[in-house]
């Protein structure tokens, strides 16, 4: 399983790659591979506030429904509708195409998991 090393995770299997005070934010291999076939996808709208740690959407798949979690402090500026249109490419490039929204980031997030610190969580769960 990749863990890009470019990115920086959080313990509920989300992915963050932050440019320019704009967090791009995605759900991991992991969490894709263990949903199985995801089928839907309710990220936050746009213009919604997020706090880090808090729900703030769902991801749907044939086995179960999961909880999605801010994991950054802002405003959502950009919702994936590709992604929401065709779910399922959130398990064929989870790092890519299969992002899921944007959020101005207000606060720098301090609980951020580095790529080695997310391996060996997952390691763990595997």
């Amino acid at each position: 399983m990749s863990v890009p090393a470019e990115l920086n995770y959080t313990s509920e299997h989300e992915w963050v790659a932050i440019n320019d005070g704009v967090a791009t934010i995605g759900i991991t291999a992991f969490a894709a591979e263990a949903l199985g076939d995801i089928v839907y996808v309710e990220p936050p709208e746009t213009g919604a506030t997020v706090a880090a740690g808090e729900t703030c959407g769902e991801v749907e798949s044939t086995k179960s429904v999961s909880d999605l979690y801010a994991p950054v402090n802002g405003e959502v500026v950009d919702v994936n509708q590709a992604a929401v249109d065709n779910p399922e490419v959130i398990g064929t490039d989870p790092y890519g195409q299969g992002w899921l929204f944007k959020v101005e980031v207000t606060e720098e997030p301090s609980e951020l998991l580095s790529p080695e610190q997310y391996t060996q969580l997952t390691e763990g769960e595997g």
